[in-house]
Protein backbone atom coordinates (compact mmCIF):
# COMPACT_ATOMS: atom_id res chain seq x y z
CA UNK A 1 0.00 0.00 0.00
CA UNK A 2 1.26 3.10 -0.96
CA UNK A 3 2.31 5.72 1.91
CA UNK A 4 4.14 9.33 1.63
CA UNK A 5 5.05 12.35 4.02
CA UNK A 6 4.25 15.54 3.50
CA UNK A 7 8.17 16.27 3.57
CA UNK A 8 8.23 13.77 0.67
CA UNK A 9 5.79 15.60 -1.19
CA UNK A 10 7.24 18.94 -0.54
CA UNK A 11 10.56 17.53 -1.31
CA UNK A 12 9.50 16.74 -5.13
CA UNK A 13 7.34 19.74 -5.09
CA UNK A 14 10.29 22.12 -4.77
CA UNK A 15 12.25 19.99 -6.73
CA UNK A 16 9.90 20.25 -9.70
CA UNK A 17 9.03 16.83 -9.91
CA UNK A 18 5.56 16.31 -8.26
CA UNK A 19 2.57 14.51 -10.14
CA UNK A 20 -0.07 16.95 -9.71
CA UNK A 21 -3.90 16.28 -10.78
CA UNK A 22 -7.03 18.93 -10.49
CA UNK A 23 -9.53 16.58 -8.32
CA UNK A 24 -11.39 16.53 -11.96
CA UNK A 25 -8.57 14.96 -13.78
CA UNK A 26 -8.25 12.38 -10.37
CA UNK A 27 -12.02 11.61 -10.67
CA UNK A 28 -11.69 10.41 -14.39
CA UNK A 29 -8.82 8.36 -14.14
CA UNK A 30 -10.06 6.64 -11.05
CA UNK A 31 -12.70 5.57 -13.11
CA UNK A 32 -10.04 3.85 -15.63
CA UNK A 33 -7.49 2.87 -13.71
CA UNK A 34 -8.39 2.45 -9.86
CA UNK A 35 -7.80 4.00 -6.83
CA UNK A 36 -4.59 1.92 -5.93
CA UNK A 37 -2.73 2.33 -9.09
CA UNK A 38 -3.95 6.39 -9.08
CA UNK A 39 -2.57 6.48 -5.62
CA UNK A 40 0.79 5.12 -6.89
CA UNK A 41 1.05 7.85 -9.62
CA UNK A 42 -0.18 11.09 -7.77
CA UNK A 43 1.35 12.80 -5.36
CA UNK A 44 -0.88 16.41 -4.79
CA UNK A 45 -4.47 16.97 -5.55
CA UNK A 46 -5.71 19.95 -6.15
CA UNK A 47 -9.76 21.32 -5.50
CA UNK A 48 -11.10 24.93 -6.25
CA UNK A 49 -14.35 26.55 -5.99
CA UNK A 50 -15.91 30.17 -7.16
CA UNK A 51 -19.02 31.14 -5.59
CA UNK A 52 -20.45 33.64 -3.37
CA UNK A 53 -19.18 33.61 0.42
CA UNK A 54 -20.82 36.55 2.22
CA UNK A 55 -19.59 35.69 5.87
CA UNK A 56 -16.13 37.14 4.54
CA UNK A 57 -14.59 40.46 4.98
CA UNK A 58 -11.34 42.79 5.22
CA UNK A 59 -9.46 44.00 7.83
CA UNK A 60 -7.64 47.56 6.90
CA UNK A 61 -4.96 49.64 8.95
CA UNK A 62 -5.41 53.14 7.94
CA UNK A 63 -1.85 54.60 8.92
CA UNK A 64 -2.28 57.66 11.51
CA UNK A 65 -2.86 61.30 10.74
CA UNK A 66 -1.36 64.36 11.97
CA UNK A 67 -2.89 65.52 14.24
CA UNK A 68 -3.91 61.78 15.34
CA UNK A 69 -7.39 60.18 14.87
CA UNK A 70 -8.74 57.42 16.69
CA UNK A 71 -12.15 56.84 14.09
CA UNK A 72 -15.52 56.28 15.80
CA UNK A 73 -17.49 55.88 12.44
CA UNK A 74 -16.26 55.44 9.42
CA UNK A 75 -17.67 54.56 5.68
CA UNK A 76 -16.15 53.33 2.39
CA UNK A 77 -18.06 54.28 -0.38
CA UNK A 78 -20.66 54.84 1.66
CA UNK A 79 -20.30 51.49 3.50
CA UNK A 80 -20.05 51.20 7.05
CA UNK A 81 -17.06 49.98 8.76
CA UNK A 82 -16.61 48.93 12.26
CA UNK A 83 -14.03 50.62 13.59
CA UNK A 84 -13.67 49.23 17.42
CA UNK A 85 -10.01 48.02 16.84
CA UNK A 86 -7.75 50.57 17.62
CA UNK A 87 -7.24 53.84 16.55
CA UNK A 88 -6.99 53.19 12.35
CA UNK A 89 -7.99 49.91 12.08
CA UNK A 90 -11.20 49.25 10.06
CA UNK A 91 -12.82 45.95 9.69
CA UNK A 92 -15.34 45.70 6.20
CA UNK A 93 -17.93 42.67 6.03
CA UNK A 94 -18.49 42.00 2.69
CA UNK A 95 -22.24 41.79 2.95
CA UNK A 96 -22.73 45.33 4.79
CA UNK A 97 -24.77 47.34 2.55
CA UNK A 98 -24.21 50.88 1.53
CA UNK A 99 -26.49 53.45 3.61
CA UNK A 100 -27.56 55.17 0.38
CA UNK A 101 -31.36 54.61 -0.60
CA UNK A 102 -31.76 51.85 -3.41
CA UNK A 103 -28.07 51.52 -3.52
CA UNK A 104 -27.14 48.08 -4.84
CA UNK A 105 -23.45 47.62 -3.59
CA UNK A 106 -21.79 46.84 -0.96
CA UNK A 107 -18.55 45.44 1.25
CA UNK A 108 -18.07 42.94 -1.38
CA UNK A 109 -17.87 45.93 -4.13
CA UNK A 110 -15.32 47.63 -2.06
CA UNK A 111 -13.27 44.87 -0.92
CA UNK A 112 -13.16 43.85 -4.77
CA UNK A 113 -12.69 47.75 -5.64
CA UNK A 114 -9.60 47.97 -3.42
CA UNK A 115 -7.96 44.48 -4.95
CA UNK A 116 -8.13 45.68 -8.18
CA UNK A 117 -6.12 48.78 -7.20
CA UNK A 118 -9.29 51.61 -7.66
CA UNK A 119 -9.63 54.35 -4.87
CA UNK A 120 -12.62 54.71 -2.78
CA UNK A 121 -13.82 57.39 -0.67
CA UNK A 122 -13.65 57.51 3.12
CA UNK A 123 -15.21 59.90 5.41
CA UNK A 124 -14.54 59.36 9.40
CA UNK A 125 -15.70 60.53 12.44
CA UNK A 126 -13.27 60.77 15.02
CA UNK A 127 -13.94 60.52 19.05
CA UNK A 128 -11.43 63.02 19.89
CA UNK A 129 -9.38 62.45 22.87
CA UNK A 130 -6.12 64.52 23.99
CA UNK A 131 -3.92 62.16 22.29
CA UNK A 132 -6.35 61.47 19.32
CA UNK A 133 -7.93 65.33 19.00
CA UNK A 134 -8.72 65.22 15.30
CA UNK A 135 -12.79 65.30 14.49
CA UNK A 136 -12.78 64.14 10.85
CA UNK A 137 -11.53 62.67 8.10
CA UNK A 138 -12.27 62.90 4.45
CA UNK A 139 -10.07 61.30 1.77
CA UNK A 140 -9.56 58.91 -0.83
CA UNK A 141 -7.38 55.49 -0.09
CA UNK A 142 -5.98 52.56 -2.66
CA UNK A 143 -4.39 49.72 -1.17
CA UNK A 144 -1.01 50.87 -1.75
CA UNK A 145 -2.00 54.02 0.52
CA UNK A 146 -2.90 51.71 3.79
CA UNK A 147 -1.10 49.35 5.49
CA UNK A 148 -2.37 46.26 6.15
CA UNK A 149 -5.16 45.07 3.80
CA UNK A 150 -6.21 41.29 4.48
CA UNK A 151 -9.09 39.32 4.10
CA UNK A 152 -10.26 37.59 7.26
CA UNK A 153 -13.49 35.38 6.39
CA UNK A 154 -14.86 33.38 9.57
CA UNK A 155 -17.25 31.05 7.27
CA UNK A 156 -16.22 29.75 3.54
CA UNK A 157 -15.91 26.61 2.34
CA UNK A 158 -19.36 24.78 3.34
CA UNK A 159 -19.21 20.92 3.11
CA UNK A 160 -22.33 20.55 1.46
CA UNK A 161 -25.48 23.08 1.33
CA UNK A 162 -28.90 23.46 0.36
CA UNK A 163 -31.21 23.75 -2.82
CA UNK A 164 -33.80 26.58 -2.40
CA UNK A 165 -37.34 26.48 -3.75
CA UNK A 166 -40.52 27.98 -3.34
CA UNK A 167 -43.65 26.71 -2.85
CA UNK A 168 -45.36 29.64 -2.03
CA UNK A 169 -47.12 31.82 -4.61
CA UNK A 170 -45.13 35.29 -5.11
CA UNK A 171 -41.55 35.50 -5.94
CA UNK A 172 -39.05 35.40 -2.77
CA UNK A 173 -35.80 37.23 -3.00
CA UNK A 174 -32.95 35.02 -0.88
CA UNK A 175 -29.26 34.56 -0.36
CA UNK A 176 -29.83 32.23 -2.82
CA UNK A 177 -31.22 34.96 -5.27
CA UNK A 178 -34.59 35.49 -6.26
CA UNK A 179 -36.75 32.17 -6.00
CA UNK A 180 -39.79 31.61 -8.21
CA UNK A 181 -43.62 31.36 -7.10
CA UNK A 182 -45.23 27.42 -7.15
CA UNK A 183 -41.89 25.76 -7.53
CA UNK A 184 -40.93 27.96 -10.62
CA UNK A 185 -36.56 26.87 -10.17
CA UNK A 186 -34.39 25.27 -7.77
CA UNK A 187 -31.18 26.58 -7.00
CA UNK A 188 -27.87 25.45 -5.34
CA UNK A 189 -24.69 27.20 -3.99
CA UNK A 190 -22.53 24.49 -3.79
CA UNK A 191 -20.59 22.51 -6.88
CA UNK A 192 -20.91 19.49 -5.15
CA UNK A 193 -18.12 16.58 -6.64
CA UNK A 194 -15.81 19.46 -7.30
CA UNK A 195 -16.29 21.25 -3.52
CA UNK A 196 -13.35 21.17 -1.37
CA UNK A 197 -14.08 19.58 1.57
CA UNK A 198 -16.56 17.51 -0.13
CA UNK A 199 -13.99 15.37 -1.25
CA UNK A 200 -12.06 15.23 1.78
CA UNK A 201 -15.67 14.67 4.02
CA UNK A 202 -13.51 13.44 7.65
CA UNK A 203 -11.28 16.45 7.26
CA UNK A 204 -8.57 14.58 7.01
CA UNK A 205 -6.75 16.69 4.85
CA UNK A 206 -7.03 20.17 6.16
CA UNK A 207 -6.32 22.01 9.38
CA UNK A 208 -5.44 24.96 10.99
CA UNK A 209 -2.37 26.00 8.94
CA UNK A 210 -3.29 24.93 5.56
CA UNK A 211 -2.18 26.60 3.17
CA UNK A 212 -4.79 27.33 -0.02
CA UNK A 213 -5.04 29.46 -2.91
CA UNK A 214 -7.41 32.81 -1.79
CA UNK A 215 -8.64 35.32 -3.99
CA UNK A 216 -5.96 34.75 -6.39
CA UNK A 217 -3.28 34.80 -3.85
CA UNK A 218 -2.06 32.55 -0.77
CA UNK A 219 -3.81 32.13 2.62
CA UNK A 220 -4.53 30.00 4.99
CA UNK A 221 -7.04 28.07 7.23
CA UNK A 222 -6.94 30.14 10.43
CA UNK A 223 -10.12 28.50 12.30
CA UNK A 224 -13.11 26.43 12.01
CA UNK A 225 -15.80 28.26 10.36
CA UNK A 226 -18.69 29.43 12.31
CA UNK A 227 -21.76 27.46 11.87
CA UNK A 228 -19.14 24.36 11.75
CA UNK A 229 -21.09 21.60 12.17
CA UNK A 230 -19.08 18.43 11.43
CA UNK A 231 -21.87 15.97 13.74
CA UNK A 232 -24.15 16.40 10.41
CA UNK A 233 -25.95 13.22 9.49
CA UNK A 234 -23.68 11.52 6.99
CA UNK A 235 -24.35 8.34 3.98
CA UNK A 236 -22.41 5.36 4.85
CA UNK A 237 -19.72 7.34 2.57
CA UNK A 238 -19.22 9.83 4.96
CA UNK A 239 -20.38 12.68 2.89
CA UNK A 240 -23.14 14.76 4.95
CA UNK A 241 -26.71 15.14 3.70
CA UNK A 242 -26.69 18.84 4.36
CA UNK A 243 -24.74 21.59 5.56
CA UNK A 244 -21.63 20.06 7.89
CA UNK A 245 -17.97 22.05 7.98
CA UNK A 246 -16.94 25.03 7.54
CA UNK A 247 -13.25 27.32 7.69
CA UNK A 248 -12.03 30.58 8.54
CA UNK A 249 -9.84 31.72 5.79
CA UNK A 250 -7.49 34.34 5.98
CA UNK A 251 -4.84 36.29 3.11
CA UNK A 252 -3.26 39.06 2.04
CA UNK A 253 -5.56 40.88 -0.26
CA UNK A 254 -2.68 42.90 -1.60
CA UNK A 255 -1.50 40.03 -3.29
CA UNK A 256 -4.72 38.79 -4.65
CA UNK A 257 -6.28 39.34 -7.88
CA UNK A 258 -9.95 41.01 -9.46
CA UNK A 259 -11.11 37.99 -11.52
CA UNK A 260 -11.16 35.99 -8.48
CA UNK A 261 -12.50 38.39 -5.81
CA UNK A 262 -15.90 39.96 -6.94
CA UNK A 263 -18.29 41.86 -5.48
CA UNK A 264 -22.00 40.87 -6.51
CA UNK A 265 -25.36 42.15 -5.03
CA UNK A 266 -28.64 39.51 -5.12
CA UNK A 267 -32.14 42.04 -5.64
CA UNK A 268 -33.86 42.47 -2.28
CA UNK A 269 -31.62 40.44 -0.24
CA UNK A 270 -28.53 42.57 0.13
CA UNK A 271 -24.29 42.51 -0.83
CA UNK A 272 -21.93 39.06 -1.21
CA UNK A 273 -18.71 38.45 -2.68
CA UNK A 274 -17.93 35.63 -5.19
CA UNK A 275 -14.30 34.77 -4.10
CA UNK A 276 -12.43 31.89 -5.32
CA UNK A 277 -10.80 29.40 -3.05
CA UNK A 278 -8.50 26.38 -4.25
CA UNK A 279 -7.97 23.77 -1.55
CA UNK A 280 -4.31 21.12 -1.98
CA UNK A 281 -4.41 17.29 -0.90
CA UNK A 282 -1.47 15.77 -0.32
CA UNK A 283 -1.99 11.90 -1.46
CA UNK A 284 -0.68 10.20 1.71
CA UNK A 285 -2.04 7.06 1.23
CA UNK A 286 -5.15 5.45 -0.85
CA UNK A 287 -7.99 6.66 1.28
CA UNK A 288 -6.88 10.38 -0.11
CA UNK A 289 -7.53 9.24 -3.17
CA UNK A 290 -10.61 6.91 -2.75
CA UNK A 291 -12.10 10.15 -0.95
CA UNK A 292 -11.79 12.59 -3.79
CA UNK A 293 -13.16 9.84 -6.15
CA UNK A 294 -16.54 11.00 -5.45
CA UNK A 295 -18.81 11.67 -7.84
CA UNK A 296 -21.81 13.96 -8.15
CA UNK A 297 -24.38 10.63 -7.75
CA UNK A 298 -22.59 9.91 -4.63
CA UNK A 299 -23.57 12.92 -2.86
CA UNK A 300 -27.32 14.44 -1.88
CA UNK A 301 -28.29 17.62 -0.68
CA UNK A 302 -31.81 18.52 0.88
CA UNK A 303 -34.42 20.54 -1.52
CA UNK A 304 -35.56 23.26 1.55
CA UNK A 305 -39.11 25.23 0.96
CA UNK A 306 -38.32 28.97 1.76
CA UNK A 307 -42.01 29.92 1.44
CA UNK A 308 -41.97 28.73 5.53
CA UNK A 309 -39.97 31.56 7.06
CA UNK A 310 -38.58 29.42 10.05
CA UNK A 311 -35.33 28.21 11.22
CA UNK A 312 -36.22 24.07 10.08
CA UNK A 313 -38.06 24.20 6.46
CA UNK A 314 -39.80 21.89 5.13
CA UNK A 315 -37.98 19.67 3.06
CA UNK A 316 -38.87 17.96 -0.03
CA UNK A 317 -36.68 15.09 0.17
CA UNK A 318 -33.48 14.58 -0.83
CA UNK A 319 -31.61 15.45 -4.73
CA UNK A 320 -27.87 13.90 -6.11
CA UNK A 321 -26.05 16.87 -7.65
CA UNK A 322 -26.17 14.97 -10.88
CA UNK A 323 -29.58 15.70 -10.70
CA UNK A 324 -29.22 19.41 -10.18
CA UNK A 325 -26.40 19.33 -12.85
CA UNK A 326 -28.38 17.56 -15.50
CA UNK A 327 -30.82 21.35 -15.33
CA UNK A 328 -33.75 19.95 -14.15
CA UNK A 329 -35.28 17.68 -11.09
CA UNK A 330 -38.55 16.69 -9.46
CA UNK A 331 -40.41 17.43 -6.70
CA UNK A 332 -43.82 16.02 -5.93
CA UNK A 333 -44.32 15.47 -9.90
CA UNK A 334 -43.43 18.52 -11.27
CA UNK A 335 -40.11 19.19 -13.35
CA UNK A 336 -38.11 21.97 -11.98
CA UNK A 337 -35.86 23.99 -12.95
CA UNK A 338 -32.50 23.73 -11.48
CA UNK A 339 -29.59 26.87 -11.58
CA UNK A 340 -26.28 26.81 -10.12
CA UNK A 341 -25.01 29.91 -7.80
CA UNK A 342 -20.99 28.48 -8.33
CA UNK A 343 -19.67 28.91 -11.59
CA UNK A 344 -18.07 25.25 -12.37
CA UNK A 345 -15.76 26.69 -14.96
CA UNK A 346 -14.39 28.90 -12.59
CA UNK A 347 -14.10 26.30 -10.25
CA UNK A 348 -12.70 24.24 -12.91
CA UNK A 349 -10.12 27.23 -13.32
CA UNK A 350 -9.07 27.33 -9.65
CA UNK A 351 -7.94 23.96 -9.36
CA UNK A 352 -6.07 24.43 -12.58
CA UNK A 353 -3.81 27.55 -11.59
CA UNK A 354 -3.32 25.41 -8.15
CA UNK A 355 -2.35 22.82 -9.95
CA UNK A 356 0.35 24.79 -12.48
CA UNK A 357 1.82 26.72 -8.98
CA UNK A 358 2.51 23.64 -7.60
CA UNK A 359 4.06 22.28 -10.99
CA UNK A 360 6.08 25.02 -10.79
CA UNK A 361 7.02 24.67 -7.79
CA UNK A 362 6.12 28.24 -6.50
CA UNK A 363 3.35 26.67 -3.68
CA UNK A 364 4.17 23.44 -1.30
CA UNK A 365 2.04 22.31 1.03
CA UNK A 366 1.59 23.10 4.70
CA UNK A 367 1.48 20.72 7.77
CA UNK A 368 -1.88 21.71 10.08
CA UNK A 369 -0.37 22.95 13.65
CA UNK A 370 -4.07 21.73 14.73
CA UNK A 371 -6.92 19.29 13.48
CA UNK A 372 -10.77 20.96 12.92
CA UNK A 373 -13.36 20.24 15.70
CA UNK A 374 -15.39 16.82 15.07
CA UNK A 375 -17.59 16.87 17.41
CA UNK A 376 -18.83 20.20 17.36
CA UNK A 377 -22.42 20.56 17.70
CA UNK A 378 -24.77 23.17 15.93
CA UNK A 379 -26.84 25.10 19.00
CA UNK A 380 -29.82 27.57 17.78
CA UNK A 381 -30.72 30.71 18.96
CA UNK A 382 -34.47 30.90 20.04
CA UNK A 383 -34.16 34.49 22.56
CA UNK A 384 -36.57 35.38 24.68
CA UNK A 385 -40.11 36.42 23.34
Amino acid sequence: MTQRTLAEINAKIQAKQAVVWTVAELKARVQEWGVTRCTRMVDVITTGTFEPMEASGAVLNLGQTDPPIKLKQCWLDGVPAYTGFGAVDVILGASQPAEEEGSERGGGHVIADLIAGQSVTLKAVGHSTDCYPRARLDTRIRKDTINQFYLYNPRNLYQNFIVGVNGGDRILYTYLGPLLPQLGNAVYACTGALSPLLNDPDLRCVGIGTKVFLGGGVGYLAWEGTQHFPLQKRLPNRLPIGPAATVALIGDAQQMQPRWVRGCFFKHYGPSLYLGVGVPFPVLDEQVVAACAVRDEDIVVPVMDFAIPRRVRPSFGLVTYAQLKSGQITINGTQVRTAPLASISRSLEVAEILKSWIEQGTFTLTEPVAPLPRERTFLPQDGLE
